[in-house]
């Protein structure tokens, strides 16, 4: 098999040629070079392929996961219409991006990076930590007798925060938080995890007190967190 290498925004496109079968290792070779040479993207374009054999086939799936294992991304363009069974029966076709054309595969990199980025923006909002002091009430979710009340919330973010004060509960406990978000005084009421505990050595300015996650949180309540928190985290700056 030929493989001509050429690049496009950024994107390779291998161009292949001919018969993928046993005497197509050069495939995995290519894609290695590719991803030590910084390419994470790559496209291989199917359009002048003849034939592929059952051992083209594992040649094939050796450097997808090569390129899968380096944290990069490959699709298939231009598949002949007698090699689409091919793809059907060994199941490629559903572990493989595959476009009918280049340009809708080069699109749809494009659109990838778009939601990846999209994506990254909103992780970095979730884990946006306010630190803050004001009072919570803690109850156990499935045992009435044990709580906290008046505690010390210390930190939060959109996924959970950490109170101080409280020494009554244990990894995995499920409680519920009831807290008042100043200035107004709109109560939440929150089921979260506990999932981890001060250690009184370690960390003894914050002993006794747990860290809490939110457990089966709306989008909407999460997004009213996440405003609070941001709306928070402008004015301490502005005021810096």
């Amino acid at each position: 098999m030929e493989i001509r290498a050429r690049q496009k925004e950024r994107i390779i496109v291998l161009d292949l040629l001919g018969r993928i079968d046993a005497n197509s290792a050069n495939l995995v070779e290519v894609v290695g070079q590719c991803l030590r040479d910084g390419y994470g993207d790559i496209l291989c374009n199917f359009e002048e392929i003849e034939v592929i054999d059952y051992v083209g086939i594992s040649a094939i799936v050796l450097a997808y996961k090569e390129t899968a294992n380096h944290k990069g991304r490959m699709k298939f363009a231009n598949i002949p219409a007698h090699l689409k069974g091919l793809f059907s029966i060994t199941g490629l076709d559903r572990v493989i991006d595959i476009y009918a054309t280049e340009d809708l595969a080069i699109n749809s990199f494009k659109e990838d990076k778009i939601i990846e980025d999209i994506k990254k923006i909103q992780l970095r909002r979730r884990f946006k930590r306010l630190h803050l002091d004001i009072k919570i009430e803690i109850k156990d979710k499935y045992d009435k007798n044990a709580s906290c009340l008046k505690e010390e919330l210390l930190n939060l973010s959109a996924q959970g925060g950490y109170i101080y004060g409280c020494d009554r509960f244990k990894l995995g406990d499920m409680i519920v938080l009831k807290m008042k978000l100043p200035p107004k005084g709109e109560e939440l009421q929150l089921d979260a995890k506990v999932v981890w505990l001060s250690d009184k050595q370690i960390q003894p300015q914050i002993h006794p007190g747990m860290g809490v996650e939110f457990y089966d949180i709306t989008n909407q309540m999460q997004q009213k967190l996440l405003e609070f928190i941001e709306r928070n985290l402008s004015l301490a700056s502005s005021e810096d």
